[in-house]
């Protein structure tokens, strides 16, 4: 099944590809600006790139280019902008949000090809980088010298910098080390006039934070200056299972209370566990309602001093099993288990769909009980696998594509936990965007000024809205359509965003 989704489509009067002559016309300057066989123009051609991780939305693109150089990048943008004519842009196609599915009438741009390290800064512990380069290339390129690029998706293998900045990803290691947002020091980009600019909240206004997670609607990011993290001397990670979700969800809160600063904190629930530990071997008990896996680091005196206060604290809040591990060898084999919870699921099962959202840790087990009962309701199974350390859940959602109606219930199951997470003073995403999935519940998160707030800044940077049309900010009229909170009941109250 394949699904073009609402807001996707073209406007009034703005100019498309599907018309024969701008098609003509638009595709033969194109051509004058890529090389010999980056720009494909065939259905055949096009269909690898008709979606993103979220599978469930697919559109074939009319045009998709391969620019290899920050001057190819900027006279397409440019180009689409004096046609007026869609661009999204993308990398690995990695995203799990619907933010890289193609325009149905518009340009389709890869990065791919500008994959390079431009310059490795290791004395002010930097990295230049081209969007297209891998997250784990990137680290890779400096571990010789003992540093690493902290955000870590469990995607990293094949997501790309590029989409990272976004995204604003984050990654296991996000709690001690941040997200995207707090490892980017300045970025290139290319804005929708094609002028090319750099962004660097040390020389201005802080205006790479407001690109960092904009899902290409701002711009294009053709270069990044990463920080680079010193690897720590010593690492170990703690195991524990625990007979119950809300003891694991107590543990968490009450480790992070202590002051310990765990580097990881990371929560299965059994269902997950069992599946995982079938797929990847990892040692995991397969008897506990969740298992939590609490990586420390430091020097090796005081990562000693944290391991004694976590385990004293997770035994003391129920956790029936305690294993800490010795080496490095046996640290890889748990996170291979939990980097295997995606590949594992779709090993087992032929469809699901993956959603991401926040609560504040304090409620991850009411969040875990809501999501149960909704699940009941919907009649779907849901697995649970999330950040613990920052709240942040990704519940995977199975269903049969087979079957008529599944995948549209399995859609509206992942806005009615999206809105559970909103009621418990949460938000609709921790890293994953918003993409075209969430569209509606935006409409529940924020009220009519905030989202005309957003689009007026939007506008400042693109006001002919050329860049990724249709995605991340829903309209009014939809959230009306949609029958959101505050736009369609009249600007209700709502709960304030907890602390995480």
């Amino acid at each position: 099944m394949s699904t073009t989704p609402q807001g996707n489509a073209p406007k009034a009067n703005q100019p498309s590809l599907a018309d024969p002559s701008t098609f003509a016309a638009f595709s033969k300057r194109l051509r004058a600006i890529v090389p010999h066989g980056a720009l494909l123009t065939t259905a055949a051609e096009c269909k690898p790139f008709e979606c993103d991780g979220l599978s469930a939305f697919k559109q074939i693109p009319p045009l998709v280019a391969l620019p290899d150089s920050i001057q190819q990048v900027q006279q397409i943008v440019s180009l689409c902008n004096t046609f007026k004519v869609p661009l999204v842009s993308r990398g690995a196609g990695t995203g799990l949000s619907g933010g890289a599915t193609p325009h149905a009438e518009g340009l389709l741009m890869s990065l791919n090809r500008l994959n390079k390290v431009l310059e490795i800064d290791a004395a002010n512990r930097r990295i230049h980088v081209q969007p297209g380069i891998t997250n784990v290339a990137v680290s890779e390129a400096v571990a010789d010298l003992g540093l690493f690029y902290a955000p870590d998706p469990s995607s990293q293998i094949a997501s790309t910098i590029g989409g990272n900045i976004a995204e604003n990803s984050g990654g296991i290691h996000c709690i001690k080390y941040g997200l995207t947002v707090h490892n980017v020091e300045s970025v290139e980009v290319v804005l929708p006039t094609g002028e090319l600019v750099r962004l660097n909240p040390a020389n201005g206004p802080d205006l790479l934070g407001v690109l960092i997670g904009s899902e290409g609607m701002l711009g294009v990011v053709v270069a990044a200056w990463l920080r680079l993290t010193v690897k720590p001397p010593q690492v170990a990670i703690t195991m524990a299972g625990f007979s119950s979700v809300d003891a694991a969800a107590n543990a968490v809160a009450q480790i992070v209370a202590s002051g310990i600063t765990p580097a990881a904190m990371e929560m299965m629930d059994k269902a997950t566990t069992q599946l995982v530990e079938n797929y990847a071997g990892a040692g995991y008990p397969l008897n506990c309602e969740a298992l939590l896996l609490c990586e420390l680091d430091g020097e090796a005196t005081d990562l000693e001093a944290q391991i004694d206060q976590a385990e004293s604290i997770l035994f003391g809040e129920g956790a029936s099993i305690l294993r800490t591990t010795k080496d490095a060898a046996e640290r890889e084999l748990m996170w291979k288990g939990r980097k295997s919870a995606f590949p594992a699921m779709g090993q087992q099962y032929s469809d699901y769909y993956c959603i991401d959202g926040t609560v504040p840790r304090k409620r991850l087990g009411e969040m875990l009980r809501e999501i149960a009962r909704l699940s009941g309701i919907r009649g779907l199974h849901v697995f649970n696998v999330f950040h613990a350390g920052d709240g942040n859940l990704h519940p995977l959602i199975v269903y049969d594509l087979a079957v008529p109606g599944q995948l549209h219930k399995a859609l509206q199951l992942g806005d009615d936990i999206l809105r559970a997470a909103i009621a418990l003073g949460g938000t609709v995403t921790g890293e994953h965007g918003v993409g075209l999935e969430k569209l509606n519940v935006m409409c529940d998160q924020f009220t009519t000024a905030e989202l005309e707030q957003f689009h007026r800044l939007r506008s400042a940077f693109d006001p002919n809205g050329i860049m990724n049309p249709g995605k991340a900010i829903p309209t009014l009229t939809r959230c009306a359509e949609v029958g959101g909170m505050h736009v369609h009941k009249g600007e209700l109250p709502r709960p304030e965003l907890e602390l995480l």
